[in-house]
């Protein structure tokens, strides 16, 4: 087996026991965790300037923690909002507002039929199996996000949160030369900062 093999099956393992321990997770907390989630968010990232913001969130699916109260509380301060999309086997930002219908997507997803955004926005929401003290996630395996994210020409104006439930967290995660560290993790418990 080479060793991109084996590190395949490392991540795949990893995604197995990820998912297992994100809906226990997402058994005892449900509501009340996307409400503390948000919260917890407007409490470290908000910005003032939050009209001039582009936020790009996610519509939670399965036990994936809900982002919907955060995302209806920055449509509330004025923040332009976006969820993702997938354009052509690559991600892409669409415009988007609480009430807005959506379509269905790849993979069960859920994704607007808008425009696209000229530019990546300026926060980033992302959907994760698990995360580590080192500021990465595990993704669902299509590399959908690392992608996106390494095509932006200056990676370090665009803030990449990570969003989950606190049990999600592991002590460390395999990890490619692909994959894209997160800046902050937000959960019910609290919000930490990467880098």
């Amino acid at each position: 087996m080479s060793q991109s093999d084996s590190k395949e099956q490392t991540k795949k393992s990893a995604r197995l026991e990820a998912r297992a321990r994100r809906a226990v997770a997402h058994r005892q907390g449900n509501e009340a965790a996307g409400i503390a989630l948000r919260d917890n968010y407007l409490g470290a990232l908000d910005n003032h300037d939050a009209s001039l913001r582009i936020v790009a969130g996610y519509w939670p699916m399965g036990d994936e923690i809900d982002v919907r109260p955060l995302l209806e509380a920055l449509a509330d301060k004025g923040a332009p909002l976006a969820l993702p999309a997938i354009d052509e086997e690559s991600l892409v930002f669409r415009a988007w507002n609480p009430g807005d219908v959506l379509a269905a997507g790849p993979l069960g997803t859920r994704e607007p039929t808008g425009e696209n955004l000229s530019g990546p926005p300026n926060t980033i929401l992302v959907p994760l199996l698990a995360f580590d003290g080192d500021g990465y996630r595990l993704g669902y395996g299509k590399g959908y996000y690392d992608q996106a994210l390494a095509k932006i020409p200056d990676r370090s104006k665009v803030r990449v949160v990570g969003v989950a439930y606190t049990a999600q967290e592991v002590e460390k995660l395999p990890r490619d030369n692909w994959d894209q560290p997160l800046d902050w993790i937000v959960t019910e418990s609290g919000a930490k900062a990467f880098r």
